[in-house]
Formats: structure tokens, sequence, C-alpha cells
């Protein structure tokens, strides 16, 4: 009875982790009606990860500016702002839903900012800066063209 009862225990050990893992890889997702990958999740959820690509938009806009007056510690204070500081797990359950690639781009993304913060602080010039910047809005599009946002139903 023991025995039987421990494989049991095992088996559905196995199986959530197995379904864990799916999840961690396709997220909670599927396919949009046009092409991209839909990621499903509630509205609240939704409004938050809106919130932070407009505070993302924000920052560049800001970083851009900073770049055209050439004021490099500006750049490195922006940027610090929206780097892996900004990621930490404000819903841990919305990262399940998430598919791999969004989270690679996502977490690419933050740590792209922190990246140009430490490059503006070691004396990089604008130009430079500008370059990386441009790095981390091939991102944001990357992101765009293959994803899109929706609530579940």
């Amino acid at each position: 009875m023991m025995n039987r009862l421990g494989l049991v225990a095992v088996v559905l050990w196995l199986v959530s982790a197995i379904g864990l893992g799916v999840l961690f890889v396709h997220g909670r997702t599927e396919k949009a009606p046009d092409g991209r990958t839909a990621v499903l999740m509630s509205g609240p959820e939704r409004e938050m990860v809106f919130s932070e690509m407009r505070g993302l938009l924000v920052a560049v806009r800001d970083i851009t500016a900073a770049l055209a007056e050439g004021d490099t510690a500006k750049v490195a204070k922006i940027a610090r702002s929206m780097g892996m500081g900004e990621a930490h797990d404000k819903a841990p359950d919305l990262l399940l839903k998430l598919p791999l690639d969004f989270k690679r781009l996502a977490m690419g993304l933050h740590g792209g900012f922190d990246q140009m913060a430490d490059a503006a602080a070691k004396g990089e010039n604008p130009a430079q800066l500008n370059r990386r910047l441009i790095e981390q809005l091939d991102r944001c599009t990357t992101c765009h063209s293959g994803f899109r946002i929706d609530v579940a139903q």
C-alpha cells in the first residue's frame, strides 16, 4: 500500500513539474487573427503591462532629449530607472502567462537599460549611447510585431 502511494505521489509530482515547465515556456497564449501570438491575461494584468510600456516610452523620450542635450548623466539616471530593478516581480503569477520569448525580450530590455546606464556613467559619448537606444527600440519593435496582449475570456 505504501509503495503504491509513493508511486502515485511521484507520478503526480512529475505531471505537475512537466505542466509547469510547458506553461513556463509557452505561457498562456493563442494565435491571434493578425498572426501574432496573443498573450492572455486578466484586465488588471493587461493594464499593468501597458502601464509599464507607457513608462518605457516616456523613458525613451526623456533619454532622447538628454542625448540631444549631451547630458549623459541624465541618460544614466533615466536608463537606470528602467533597468532590472524595475523588472522585479510585481505579479509573479503573470510570469507564467508570458511565453519564454516574451520574457527574454523583456529581460533583455531591462538589462539593456542597465548596460546603457553603466556605459553613460563610464563616459560613453551621446552617439554611442544613441546606438544603444536604437538596440533597445529594436527589442520593443520585435516584441510588438510578434506579440499582443489580450484579455482572457
